[in-house]
């Protein structure tokens, strides 16, 4: 593996919570302005983090922060795969472990606050995980790897290829950023939730933890859109990836949360209609 490529991986360790953080900030700022608010700093979500570190934390089982440990750690190696250039569904994989382990961490506390929001969670699993997995599928017939570095060497053309796809893969973004009208386990606003869902009985260090993992998250969900255009260059592709990305805000603030039935029928239905479609009509693209 060449240099650029291991320092690429070890930035994302470094500097991919950073990174997920003015992500996070920009999107506050963003949601902000739709409403006619002035808006938190920019930095604000990394000085609401160094504020939890200064709390006390309250451990019900300690269980618990073992869980929370194992959600970062996935989410990292997650991430460390794909800026090394590695498989794209080894990813995909570990991003589902890191999911399972936030949902481990929500049990162990025996809340049923916590409970119900883990349940929730599950059940969003349920609903884009098949998405997910197809978005890897999809690019190896058109790259013919299972690999970031050889797609992002593919053919400027993927991204029309893969165009139902990418479809399907925007719908279940808004799933996994927790925006409405899917952001039934827990929501950043606090007008839709007395309690905060799955993480209700975290504090201090603990929640430091689940929102750097959700920072780590942030960055790595940015780069799967910016692999779609990948091909097209830096200039083209990341910007494009940002429009897409910020897309988002946009959906959360004109959508109400939905029941958990249409969540999923929803999700499956545009699931089939596009990414499975599309994986059926590529044969006759290539």
């Amino acid at each position: 593996m060449n240099t650029p490529t291991w320092l690429l991986a070890f930035g994302f360790i470094l500097l991919g919570p950073l990174v997920g953080a003015l992500l996070a900030g920009l999107d506050r700022r963003l949601t902000a302005r739709m409403q006619s608010r002035q808006g938190p700093p920019l930095l604000q979500p990394i000085y609401d983090v160094l504020k939890l570190f200064e709390k006390d934390t309250l451990v019900v089982t300690g269980l618990q922060t073992l869980y929370l440990w194992g959600f970062l750690f996935f989410m990292v190696v997650s991430g460390f795969i794909i800026f090394l250039g590695g498989d794209l569904l080894l990813s995909v994989f570990a991003l589902t472990v890191s999911g399972i382990f936030l949902c481990l961490a929500a049990y162990s506390t025996n809340s049923p606050y916590s409970n119900v929001g883990s349940s929730r969670e599950l059940m969003l699993m349920m609903a884009y995980e098949p998405m997910l997995i197809l978005v890897p599928l999809g690019f190896y017939l058109v790259a013919d790897s299972f690999r970031v570095s050889d797609i992002v060497a593919g053919s400027p053309w993927q991204v029309l290829q893969l165009s139902g796809i990418l479809i399907g893969f925007l719908f279940v973004l808004t799933i996994k950023l927790r925006k409405s009208p899917f952001d039934l386990s827990s929501s950043h606003h606090g007008h839709q939730e007395l309690v905060k869902g799955i993480t209700t009985d975290f504090s201090g260090s603990d929640l430091a933890l689940v929102e750097i993992a959700h920072w780590y998250e942030n960055t790595i969900l940015l780069a799967w859109l910016y692999l779609f255009f990948a091909p097209l260059g830096l200039a083209v592709a990341l910007p494009l990836a940002f429009v897409l990305f910020f897309a988002e805000v946009l959906v959360d603030n004109t959508h109400a949360r939905l029941k958990w039935s249409s969540t999923l029928k929803a999700s499956w239905l545009v699931t089939i209609v596009f990414g499975v479609t599309n994986l059926m009509l590529l044969p006759l693209m290539t």
